[in-house]
């Protein structure tokens, strides 16, 4: 393994940096150290603990618009997407501080009964590349706000902005609380099978499934959001432009790059040529190209690997005998632009695995029982939307998601949990019942 692993520009290919790679050896002195000062941190009240984590983000405002830049260098992100994420991270990591020393605070349920929420000890987070501000902020919070220490390892596609993140956050919070180590899925791998007691992972059902089974001989705690591959439904009586307005968004937000990316749409045969239409017009009007271009809106594909995955996807439907509204088949690095594919079938592996790129794949139903089965017949389960008027509650009950929309996108409002059914999640966070995924429950009876 090299010592150290470099960060590139996707849209140019330009080195930005490199950080040292964790030996093993350095992997177990950074869990020691955690251990340790698990004593002290959870010594503190709930109160204190918040106040300094809310401090640390305080702190780290001053920085946002060089956090952001530095995001869109090594993501590829556009620059307004770049500062909402910062932004959005650094105000929700101190509302969701609040929210978990809420809900980790002592019951009485029952007279002479009471619920205490204790620390677990010391909790791994692994992060994804996609939003990597966003999703670390999710799991580090409330395992910290539960009292336990955080060994963190963010994905190896941008660890620069990790690093920085966490050296800033560090200014303010004690010492050994929050750490970093660096890697590819080896030192992964040797994270979760440290001495820790907690993994909160955000990424792919594969490595989730590695996770599992490495977590299996210490019975370790877990909390994972894994990958989807969601439907979309859109009936007769929907509002056909908001509709088609909403494929294209899903579809191509962060180009196509996010976990909730709006991946299959059952469209009733009945309205499929007025949704085809206005999906292929709205997408066309978008731009692709760099973080620095004006009226980008779309950016490269995180790596190499990641763009032949999705044109072999696109190659395999068209192939299989889905028509190519939109795009083309000769996609060169880093590059993809808006894909429009309709006939899309259920032999065709965009419908059955996650594509996670900017296609937008359309089939078309002739009744709402064919859409509703096919919708569900997926072993992922993170989140589904249905597009209609009257009856779209009753289809939205049938959809075997986690989370689930109507005539809009998934993941509620306020501090709802963040959750995925089947094979997209184990465990949960969010909501004051996933925060309390990272601590340990605790029942002290008395006369």
């Amino acid at each position: 393994m090299d010592s150290t692993l470099k960060s590139y520009d996707p849209s140019n290919g330009k080195l930005l940096g490199e950080v040292a790679v964790t030996s093993h050896q350095q992997l177990e002195t950074t869990v020691a150290t955690a251990r340790k000062t698990a004593q002290s941190w959870r010594a503190l009240s709930p109160k204190a603990r918040v106040e300094l984590i809310q401090d640390a983000f305080l702190h780290l405002e001053s920085h946002t618009q060089a956090l952001a830049l530095l995001l869109s260098q090594e993501m590829g992100k556009d620059m307004r997407r770049s500062s909402s994420e910062v932004g959005g991270s650094l105000f929700g990591a101190r509302y969701t501080a609040e929210q978990a020393e809420a809900a980790l605070r002592e019951q009485t349920p029952y007279r002479g009964t009471k619920l205490q929420y204790r620390p677990l000890g010391v909790a791994a987070v692994i992060s994804p590349w996609n939003y990597p501000m966003a999703m670390a902020c999710n799991l580090i919070v409330p395992a910290l706000v539960a009292g336990n220490t955080v060994v963190f390892k963010p994905s190896e596609e941008n660890p620069l902005i990790a690093q920085a993140f966490v050296e800033l956050l560090n200014e303010v919070l004690p010492a050994g609380v929050l750490q970093i180590v660096h890697g590819d899925r080896d030192v992964g791998q040797a994270l979760v099978s440290s001495d820790v007691d907690l993994i909160a992972f955000t990424g792919s059902m594969a490595a989730g499934k590695h996770i599992m089974a490495q977590a299996a001989g210490g019975l370790k705690r877990l909390v994972m959001e894994l990958g989807g591959n969601d439907p979309m439904i859109v009936m007769a009586n929907a509002d056909i432009e908001a509709a088609a307005r909403f494929a294209v968004a899903s579809s191509l937000e962060n180009t196509g790059q996010m976990c909730t990316s709006t991946e299959r749409i059952y469209v009733d045969e009945a309205v499929a040529a007025q949704f085809e239409r206005r999906v292929v017009e709205i997408a066309a009007d978008y731009h692709v190209g760099a973080w620095n271009q004006l009226g980008v809106q779309m950016g490269p594909i995180v790596n190499g690997r990641q763009h032949q995955s999705i044109m072999a996807h696109i190659r395999d439907a068209v192939e299989k005998g889905a028509e190519l509204k939109l795009g083309s088949l000769d996609q060169q690095p880093p590059y993809i632009t808006p894909t429009v594919l309709t006939g899309m079938m259920p032999d065709m592996r965009m419908e059955q695995e996650e594509t996670f790129g900017p296609v937008i794949a359309i089939s078309r139903f002739n009744t709402i029982d064919t859409a509703i089965a096919r919708a569900n017949d997926s072993i992922y389960g993170l989140g589904a939307v249905v597009f209609g008027g009257q009856g779209a509650e009753e289809v939205a009950d049938q959809l075997e998601a986690g989370m689930v929309a109507i005539n809009q996108g998934v993941g509620g409002s306020g501090d709802s949990p963040w959750v995925g059914a089947k094979q997209s999640g184990f465990g949960f966070h969010g909501s004051a019942e996933g925060h309390r995924q990272f601590a340990q429950v605790r029942v002290l009876s008395q006369r």
